[in-house]
């Protein structure tokens, strides 16, 4: 699929040899849209590295500023994938510049002109040569460009209409996000971002238009997904069917009726396979009532059958603790041999829903003002991190007396938290740092940071965690459908005119 210069930068072809943010909007039948945007940092800084107390502390946020929820839930960050692409190179002598221009097509009354055609061809192209991707027919190549600008065009005027405005500050952010994050500072980044062909001028107009779309497809995207709790239910019952599915362990006693057993003989095998199961629930093991009693052949086991899938235990058994818990004693069930007392012993299950990577994390941090820019505060964080590192200050002391968040007062911890917590930038850093290791400076839209992860730990989801992770993936699930629906409706209300077709750099 053609995708726009926006796409480009934002999925990883604008590539500076460096990773790149991910996770744009594609072509709108075939892959969903973000639905983050930037904040702009705020509060304020410390004047110097030697003197950070001199100014004081802005007042903190009563939760920690890099985590999703709390007072900065109703704001999002830029897309999280980070990808390594080839470089893009930009055409020399940039046939773009030297092609005419007119009017390609009309939206409503907004028109699209050939100049903004080619510069998405030289775009794409770039991109396909650094790849070696394969070269898509000359008419398809012109009428997917064509169709793509059309309906971004369509969705941008669905966001004027909406009123949905993005600021200066927020376009600068998002640039010193894109910059952090790839290693640069923001004029160096200009330099890379300008030998890809692209102009300063025409890439803050894409971060912004991106920045836009992201809040408009989150307000009207978002909207329409809705997930049940009957549809929780049902997924997590699926989840957890397909966990099972992997092995379990049972024990069990028979009793046996023969073959032909009269009712009477029958009743006595139900009375004595009842008292058994009244010997194990007032105490007595599972195993020493099975080696004493059970008529199976497993008795000398103590009835345990082994560790094995589910489609080796007979579909009785499996029926039989279809609701039972690792513990769990189920019976007597009747089966053409007898009557049996079946324990669930043990499961092997991939639990990845069950369970969680968590980490405990704290961080120090520090807001950029007038009197601080954020590249002046990095540079404080370093020389920090140096006497941090050579254990001339305690990192917890140092965020009681220096961070300007809430978390300041418990020396910057941030307790213990899943994936998904933090802001991308922040978390991405925190994966990668091993125990007791503290990170360079970190910028975020909340300031600029250090970060120190203490421990790493595997945790079980709680109901309540398994549910909200079922809803996330639901969504998750639903969001392309609905992204596909929406943009389609959007560009449905809209007045298309095509006019004189579109020049083309394919041969």
């Amino acid at each position: 699929m053609i995708r726009s210069t926006r796409e480009m930068i934002f999925g990883g072809a604008l590539a500076l040899g460096l990773g790149v943010l991910g996770c744009a909007p594609a072509w709108a039948q075939s892959m969903k849209a973000p639905t983050n945007t930037v904040q702009g940092l705020s509060g304020k800084a410390p004047s110097s590295a030697l003197d950070f107390k001199a100014q004081g502390s802005s007042p903190a946020p009563q939760m920690d500023s890099v985590m999703k929820g709390g007072p900065f839930k109703d704001t999002q960050d830029l897309p999280s994938n980070t990808q390594t692409l080839g470089r893009l190179v930009a055409t020399p002598g940039n046939a773009v510049q030297k092609a005419s221009d007119f009017i390609v097509a009309l939206v409503d009354s907004d028109p699209v002109t050939n100049q903004e055609v080619m510069i998405q061809m030289q775009q794409w192209l770039a991109q396909m040569a650094s790849q070696k991707t394969s070269m898509p027919s000359k008419s398809e190549f012109v009428k997917e460009v064509l169709e793509r600008l059309i309906t971004e065009r369509t969705q941008l005027d669905r966001a004027k209409e909406q009123g949905i405005r993005v600021g200066k500050e927020e376009v600068r952010m998002a640039e010193l996000s894109l910059a952090t994050r790839n290693g640069l500072g923001v004029q160096e980044f200009r330099q890379k971002v300008a030998q890809t062909g692209v102009s300063q001028k025409q890439f803050l107009q894409e971060l912004e238009n991106e920045l836009t779309l992201q809040r408009l497809r989150e307000k009207e995207v978002n909207a329409r997904i809705k997930v049940s709790e009957q549809e929780i239910d049902q997924y997590l019952k699926e989840i957890k069917s397909q966990d099972r599915s992997n092995q379990i362990e049972l024990a069990q006693i028979l009793i046996e009726v023969p073959e032909g057993a009269s009712a009477e003989q029958e009743k006595a095998a139900l009375a004595k396979i009842n008292a058994l199961k009244a010997q194990i629930v007032s105490g007595e093991s599972f195993e020493s009532v099975a080696k004493a009693s059970s008529q199976s052949s497993d008795k000398a086991q103590g009835g345990h059958m082994g560790l094995k899938p589910l489609a080796r235990y007979p579909d009785l058994f499996i029926r039989s603790i279809e609701n039972a818990k690792v513990g769990d004693l189920v019976g007597p069930v009747k089966s053409g041999a007898g009557f049996h007392l079946i324990k669930f012993i043990d499961q092997s299950e991939n639990n990845l829903m069950l369970s969680s990577n968590q980490t405990h994390v704290r961080h120090i941090l520090l807001r950029a003002s007038g009197q601080n820019s954020v590249n002046t505060i990095r540079v404080q964080l370093y020389e920090l991190k140096k006497r941090l590192d050579n254990k001339e200050l305690d990192f917890a002391q140092v965020a009681k007396e220096l961070s300007q968040d809430g978390t300041a007062e418990r020396g910057g911890d941030l307790g213990w938290v899943g994936s998904g917590a933090f802001v991308p930038e922040f978390e991405e850093v925190m994966n990668h740092l091993k125990p007791g290791e503290v990170s360079d400076p970190v910028v975020t839209r909340f300031g600029v940071h250090l970060i120190e992860v203490l421990e790493r730990r595997v945790n079980t989801m709680s109901a309540k965690e398994q549910r909200e992770w079922a809803r996330n993936a639901l969504r998750e699930k639903k969001y392309e459908q609905a992204y596909a629906d929406w943009a389609q409706e959007v560009r449905g209300r809209a007045f298309i005119e095509y006019r004189d077709a579109p020049e083309t750099l394919v041969n």
